[in-house]
């Protein structure tokens, strides 16, 4: 039986559930997970509550206005008058910042804030590789669900006609049991599909951040072609966003330090105000300053120091970890790609011939039954092992995209 028959009685028997289904693109898959996923929204709240947090950095600490009254008399011993030995203060304090600390709050704020937004950044990327490399999986397992409903719907054919054989006379009733073995073997392959097609589809909705998983039909083309344009190491590094955040990781700790060193300077409070004394009426001014004598935030600046230390010692191990991804990934893909066109596309093509010469032999001349069983079975481990190929090459051209840093 020829392929077109094969695909002409599987549409037959598939139409109402693929017309019922809703056609789903890796674009669309991947704008709708943009758009509403949870992670990316916890991210993005984060985010502005960074901005809020700057805002507040840059902030001056508030005037205090303080209301004082003295006086030297006891309940025991009332004073002679109503005004005797009794000081009245009526006066504003205000805290002065030394050492630019507002500055470098502020400048520490806007390094969180520039965090942050690597952080969403870095979430974007990730939900987009793994939807995309979730859609191609499951786009993947559809296709070979497919394929084994096909050969099922073609299989039935074939043993309809080893039954109408035995029937005739015309073959024993061994190669019909044979024949009904075979299709057994696919039809248990096939809901071995399904079930893997299923949970494919459930996870691809699942990446999405989706609490439905509907039926779908995956609408991207599983052969075609998906070139990746290769980078350069220098241009990875710069666009890596785990690049970007280590060396963001640097400039906030650097940041922090700076910030430390400055709390350890004094701020004095400047008093001016009122003071009456009995019945004579002054200015009060004064100026407090602590003392740094133990206290000089010396722990916070020694901490402050070594994260700068661990920061820079990340950059070097994320650089690492990116030159490693980058290579697996290249080769990866390189040897999928050799894989497909050096090996499975002429191994498919010559096990179809072969399949097509051996059926024809077989219904001509009633040859041997398990040569045409087993040319069956190659043809169809052929078919399925270059859809999965397919389906793992466009995972490995989305991990090589991951690991430049291309994907959008």
């Amino acid at each position: 039986m020829h392929l077109s028959v094969r695909t002409y009685v599987f549409l037959l028997a598939a139409a109402p559930t693929l017309f019922a289904q809703t056609r789903l693109t890796l674009a669309e898959a991947v704008s709708e997970a943009l758009a509403s996923h949870p992670q990316l929204a916890a991210a993005a709240a984060r985010a502005a509550a960074t901005v809020g947090l700057r805002r507040q950095a840059g902030l001056s600490p508030n005037p205090r206005l303080i209301f004082q009254s003295e006086t030297s008399g006891f309940p025991a011993i009332p004073p002679s008058g109503p005004q005797h030995d009794r000081d009245t203060y009526a006066f504003l304090a205000q805290t002065v910042e030394t050492g630019g600390k507002r500055n470098r709050r502020v400048a520490l704020a806007a390094e969180n804030v520039r965090r942050s937004e690597l952080e969403v950044q870095l979430y974007r990327r990730q939900i987009t590789s793994r939807v995309s490399t979730a859609y191609w999986a499951a786009a993947g397992a559809a296709r070979v669900e497919d394929l084994l409903r096909m050969e099922v719907a073609s299989f039935d054919q074939v043993v309809q006609f080893h039954r109408d054989r035995v029937r005739e006379g015309a073959a024993p009733e061994v190669d019909l049991l044979r024949i009904e073995v075979e299709r057994d073997r696919l039809e248990s392959a096939a809901k071995t599909a399904v079930q893997d097609a299923e949970r494919t589809r459930i996870a691809v909705f699942r990446e999405m951040g989706k609490t439905e998983f509907p039926a779908v039909e995956f609408g991207e083309a599983l052969d075609q072609a998906h070139p990746v344009a290769y980078l350069t190491l220098g241009q990875v590094l710069d666009q890596r966003a785990e690049m970007k955040l280590a060396r963001e990781a640097v400039e906030q700790a650097r940041a922090d330090l700076r910030l430390q060193e400055a709390n350890g300077r004094p701020d004095p409070d400047v008093h001016l105000g009122y003071k009456r004394t009995e019945e004579f009426d002054s200015v009060y001014a004064a100026v407090q300053i602590p003392l740094p004598v133990r206290n000089r935030n010396q722990g916070l600046v020694e901490a402050a120091a070594a994260e700068v230390k661990a920061a820079e010692s990340s950059v070097a191990a994320t650089e690492a970890l990116v030159r490693a991804e980058l290579e697996s990934a290249k080769r990866d893909y390189e040897s999928r790609q050799k894989l497909l066109d050096e090996t499975l596309r002429p191994m498919r093509d010559r096990a179809g011939e072969v399949y097509r010469i051996v059926d024809a032999a077989y219904r001509e001349t009633g040859s041997d039954i398990l040569r045409l069983l087993d040319a069956e079975r190659t043809r169809i481990e052929a078919d399925l092992m270059f859809a999965r190929t397919l389906s793992e090459l466009q995972q490995s051209a989305v991990a090589l995209e991951t690991a430049q840093g291309s994907l959008p």
